[in-house]
């Protein structure tokens, strides 16, 4: 299993569990963004630099992830397509993207999408917790536990 991270909207303190379960799993984690951050030096932690542009970091997840590697992602379009590759996709607040389950989160996305276009105010995500902070972790511990 490797991780890949949709990493220009990801959460400060996720981007620092996944620095820290990569040195300790020695699994290979990979941040994917259209900006340039500082990441640890560490075997098993890549930064990968994209272009600007819609989706362009979404591409290069989608081209090189494979079934079974675990994405870390909130853009629910990205999760449904590398759930279709056969990965998992695991949102920074600790909810699971699965074959299971995305073909009703991303109608659901559709739909509110679709509310928010014709002018309807629904609001946006609260703000990110410990609490989402320790769900994150414990989702990534059980998932990486499996893997072992």
């Amino acid at each position: 299993m490797k991780i890949w991270v949709d990493a220009d909207a990801c959460p400060k303190p996720i981007k620092d569990i996944l620095c820290r379960a990569a040195d300790r799993t020695e699994i290979m984690v990979t941040f994917v963004a259209n900006q340039r951050f500082r990441v640890p030096e560490s075997s098993f932690i890549h930064l990968t630099q994209v272009g600007y542009g819609a989706d362009i970091a979404d591409d290069e997840i989608v081209n090189e992830c494979e079934a079974g590697d675990l994405i870390i992602t909130a853009d629910i379009p990205l999760a449904a397509r590398v759930v279709e590759k056969g990965a998992l996709a695991l949102d920074p607040r600790g909810k699971m993207y699965d074959k299971d389950n995305i073909g009703q989160i991303l109608d659901m996305r559709n739909f509110m999408d679709e509310l928010r276009g014709s002018g309807v105010e629904t609001g946006g995500p609260s703000g990110f917790s410990q609490k989402e902070r320790y769900k994150f972790a414990n989702e990534l511990d059980r998932l990486i536990a499996q893997e072992g």
